[in-house]
């Protein structure tokens, strides 16, 4: 049951990236997630090489592979 929720906030995750690299809080109000479960799904689709990160002046950015 948690992994298809995950798999499902994972999917809100990946339509939010569609338009470009953002900030994991700019993906935070996009999707409506709490922290936990916004942090859950950046690992899912890490964990399957679907995001890269990237950090600069302190605030982590993610996007599309």
């Amino acid at each position: 049951m948690l992994n298809e929720k995950i798999g499902n906030n994972a999917g809100l995750v990946w339509s939010a990236l569609t338009v470009g690299e953002q900030n994991v809080k700019a993906v935070k109000k996009a999707t409506k997630l709490t922290e936990k479960d916004l942090n859950l799904a950046l690992g899912w689709l890490a964990r399957e090489g679907k995001i890269s990160f990237a950090e600069a002046e302190g605030e982590l950015f993610v996007a599309l592979v």
